[in-house]
């Protein structure tokens, strides 16, 4: 091939790859940009110089706006808002958010959503640098938490020993007559006793031993439980001359009961939290109201006079709770 071929070729070879070029261009300016529907995630939490006092804010009102597309939705008890702007928003469009809540002073930003967990910080609209009330506030302190829990009691509550006899006579040919000795020459008696501990009670540690008689020439049978049971049987076998025998364990009773436990709530500024296990009933809080020790019964509706408490349970039963105090108290 001449040179002056080769440069043609190659001319030709750059025309048709901008040919192609321009009518995959073409091609995907005229193919439709499609909105699709986007979730937003994240949370809102009080402001505070202090990241221990960031509390999460509850019922917080969030709206968002994108051309047609809108969605609503207000925080739950950890602060936590998930929402889905319907019908769609086009790639790279901007969507306008609001934070309300009563307490706390508005927020409004404007972003292009790319999968990115939102934190929103709303500011108090009460200062606690601000003026102090006219009255001063009623003091809570020495906070602790009760509840139950159901505890397995087990106590040993009696006893039991029993002997008894297993008679044979000994040096006689088994000649294939069962029972016959261990070795199949002598022949044998099998001996049993049954033993009950009675309604509600189990025998443990059951032990057995030959006490008498001709001991080396008998068999304790392993049909004694390795685990706590109301009735037992005990089985031996004698190949010589009459055994005694003797069976002994402890009677033990298992009982639910209630136990009582405490712990003490992590205080953070005007906010209490503690968490409970899932096996937890019966939950109260004692303080020390202005001075006075008072229990103070967290039933289901979690109501107490002078804090607003909250509750989140976790995947595996615990619960969590957040009990924020009312104008008009303080901890100490």
């Amino acid at each position: 091939m001449t040179r002056r071929q080769k440069a043609l070729l190659a001319s030709g070879i750059t025309v048709a790859g901008g040919v192609v070029a321009s009518v995959l261009l073409i091609i995907r300016q005229r193919s439709p940009v499609v909105a699709r529907p986007i979730t937003v995630e994240g949370a809102v939490l009080r402001q505070d110089s202090d990241p221990r006092k960031e509390q999460p804010i509850i019922d917080a009102e969030i709206a968002a706006k994108a051309g047609a597309s809108s969605a609503d939705v207000r925080t739950d008890s950890s602060g936590f808002f998930k929402l889905t702007l319907r019908p769609g928003v086009l790639p790279g469009q901007f969507v306008a958010f609001s934070f309300r809540h009563p307490d706390y002073l508005p927020v409004d930003i404007v972003d292009i959503p790319g999968g990115q967990i939102y934190i929103i910080r709303m500011t108090p609209l009460v200062s606690e640098d601000g003026p102090k009330p006219s009255t001063p506030a009623v003091p809570i302190g020495e906070v602790r938490l009760r509840y139950s829990v159901k505890a397995t009691n087990t106590v040993n509550v009696s006893s039991a020993a029993k002997a008894f006899v297993v008679s044979n006579i000994g040096n006689i040919p088994c000649e294939g007559r069962t029972p016959c000795s261990p070795d199949g020459k002598w022949k044998a008696t099998e001996g049993s006793i049954d033993l009950d501990a009675g309604e509600g009670n189990e025998f443990q540690n059951v032990r057995v031993s030959c006490i008498a008689g001709p001991c080396p020439f008998t068999k304790i049978e392993p049909s004694k439980p390795s685990h706590p049971a109301r009735k037992v049987t005990v089985s031996v076998l004698n190949w010589s001359d009459p055994a005694t025998f003797l069976v002994e364990a402890e009677v033990i009773r298992t009982m639910r009961s209630d136990m009582i436990r405490e712990l003490y709530p992590v205080i953070f500024g005007e906010a209490m939290n503690f968490t409970l296990p899932a096996a937890a009933q019966g939950p109260s809080i004692q303080a020390d109201l202005n001075g006075q020790p008072i229990v103070f019964p967290l039933g289901p509706a979690l109501k107490l006079s002078w804090a607003n408490c909250s509750l989140t349970v976790g995947s595996d039963g615990s619960k969590a709770y957040r009990c924020e105090l009312k104008a008009g108290y303080r901890f100490k």
